[in-house]
């Protein structure tokens, strides 16, 4: 009778049974698994769980990748940010104009002041030169202020936070305005019309925000219902403190 080789001689695992051949002509040996070696390894079964939790998390929290088209005006829009205020959207255009094909420069002012809000959206013809624009200008200075551009990833978005909306419909214009600036960041809409309502009859007051956001601009208006309050306002809290800052007030 053939010798069954000495490899089958060392112990086998507990989930494993040898059993031999019917053929008797070549005698052999066969390990038959009975069950899931995780059912009898709990250590192993662990590590097998968590690794495929594990991945399961990752593929869940790898972000889709962006789709972005090239040709598309967000592509080509151009941010330039911390521009004088003195700049308009012509000068603006111009100097952008030296670095590449330019479709559109156009300056943000705010509604109620007309004051230039120091930044401005350029949309260039090409995304080359839109890159250019960036490569170029970034850093540079403007009228004295080092200036940011980049090209905005999305367009901006049209609808503005609740939190927007309620400000800007409860706000009350009147020709009897004060504008507020070096404005900390911390300082709300409420703080500002607390604050000029100890010394004036205040009808209305607002935080300017960072288009789209809820971030202050750093400056913001009250109005009032004579030239009397404006007055008094511009005389009592000029050059006071608000929230560490001190605050500039003159006529809006």
């Amino acid at each position: 009778m053939a010798a069954i080789s000495t490899s089958l001689l060392s112990p086998l695992p507990t989930t494993a049974k040898l059993r031999l051949s019917k053929n008797q002509l070549k005698p052999s040996a066969q390990i038959h698994n009975q069950t899931n070696p995780t059912h009898r390894f709990p250590q192993l079964r662990a590590v097998l769980s968590s690794t495929t939790r594990l991945r399961a998390v990752a593929e869940e929290a790898a972000p889709a990748a962006a789709s972005v088209d090239p040709s598309s005006p967000a592509a080509r829009r151009v941010y330039v940010g911390n521009i004088p205020r003195n700049v308009n959207s012509e000068e603006l255009r111009k100097i952008v104009e030296e670095h590449g094909a330019v479709e559109k420069a156009e300056v943000m002012y705010d509604k109620y002041s007309g004051r230039s809000r120091r930044f401005a959206f350029v949309s260039m013809k090409t995304l080359d030169d839109a890159n250019a624009v960036v490569e170029k200008l970034n850093g540079t200075e403007i009228g004295g202020r080092e200036i940011k551009v980049n090209i905005t990833e999305k367009p901006l978005e049209q609808t503005e936070s609740p939190l927007l909306q309620s400000e800007e419909s409860q706000f009350v214009d009147s020709p009897h305005k004060v504008y507020v600036g070096n404005l900390a960041k911390t300082v709300t809409t409420d703080m500002l019309k607390n604050l000029f309502s100890d010394k004036a009859k205040v009808l209305s007051a607002k935080v300017s925000r960072v288009p789209g956001t809820s971030k202050s601009s750093g400056f913001g208006f009250v109005t009032f219902s004579s030239d009397e309050d404006v007055d008094v306002a511009i005389s009592s809290f000029n050059n006071s403190p608000l929230e560490g800052q001190k605050i500039r007030v003159n006529k809006a």
